[in-house]
């Protein structure tokens, strides 16, 4: 129910003006949701919804998903821009960056959600990533280097 609700507000808010939790909840009622205050409030953390200006002088809400294939884009540019080797080390990959650009890289690594990242350290040109097992850590090497075109 609650994936339903939350691709409902999606819905709502491409649709509509929506500028307050009220309205959202009005919204939703309409369409046949009984929610809560609590509910709405919740589910516009977890779907990282936002407030932006409109032509208006109002407010309305927004999905800051939205953008999520552009910003790949972007992140696979800051990865191909500081990247410069990478090694696997039992289940660490270490990457070597243009000094300087470990923590964009380290960033735009974790932005790219791989499943295989556990997490990242940076430092200034160096980045020491977590992986599940050494295969993943070597999955992962081959990966970048095919997103990196290397």
């Amino acid at each position: 129910m609650k994936k339903i609700r939350q691709g409902k507000i999606i819905e709502i808010i491409q649709k509509y003006d929506v500028e307050t939790q009220e309205e959202l909840a009005g919204r939703l009622e309409e369409a046949g949701f009984t929610v809560t205050q609590a509910t709405v409030s919740r589910d516009i953390r977890e779907l990282k919804l936002s407030k932006v200006p409109t032509g208006g002088g109002g407010q309305k809400y927004v999905s800051l998903q939205q953008d999520d294939s552009h910003m790949g884009d972007k992140y696979v540019r800051v990865l191909k821009d500081g990247f410069v080797s990478a090694d696997a080390a039992q289940n660490i990959l270490v990457i070597k960056t243009v000094s300087g650009m470990a923590m964009a890289v380290a960033a735009a690594l974790d932005a790219l959600r791989f499943a295989e990242v556990v997490g990242c350290i940076a430092g200034d040109d160096t980045i020491f990533v977590a992986v599940h097992t050494a295969e993943e850590a070597r999955a992962l090497k081959d990966k970048i280097h095919r997103l990196v075109g290397q």
